[in-house]
């Protein structure tokens, strides 16, 4: 192991369902900011937060076009941990298990998203320092 800090993590919720996963983003950004070796394993619905086709939407209950409602994306705040992690001396492997992928049609991810199986969770808790693994409950 080196002397830098490494963390995994381990989630399974999609975007916009839950407030762990935004909890979650947030400990890894500050792991980023810290320059630590941070491993993401997205498995089951966690795997559509790096989807590359995620698109903002106006939201006509409120009244608001596309620019007015600036939706936020979950693709571009894991675009924005990996710059984070790299601006910092550290580095973020986000891991979309294969077989999740596949179940949900999620194949298009985002640069620097890699393709894995739950072997590369083991593999990534067992180099770590730390691993968290978020449920769903």
């Amino acid at each position: 192991m080196s002397d830098k800090k490494a963390l995994t993590f381990s989630i399974m919720d999609g975007p916009f369902e839950q407030a762990r996963i935004v909890t979650v983003l947030r400990m890894i950004d500050i792991a980023a900011k810290r320059g630590y070796k941070i491993s993401v394993f997205a498995y089951e619905g966690a795997v559509s937060l790096p989807f590359a086709k995620q698109a903002q939407h106006p939201n006509a209950v409120h009244g608001n076009d596309l620019a007015e409602e600036n939706h936020p994306l979950a693709k571009d705040w894991i675009a924005a941990l990996m710059k984070t992690a790299r601006d910092n001396g550290g580095e973020l492997d986000w891991i979309n298990c294969g077989l999740c992928v596949d179940e949900r049609g999620m194949g298009d991810a985002i640069d620097g998203v890699r393709r894995g199986t739950p072997g590369d969770l083991w593999s990534c808790a067992s180099e770590s320092d730390n691993t968290l693994i978020v449920g769903t409950r």
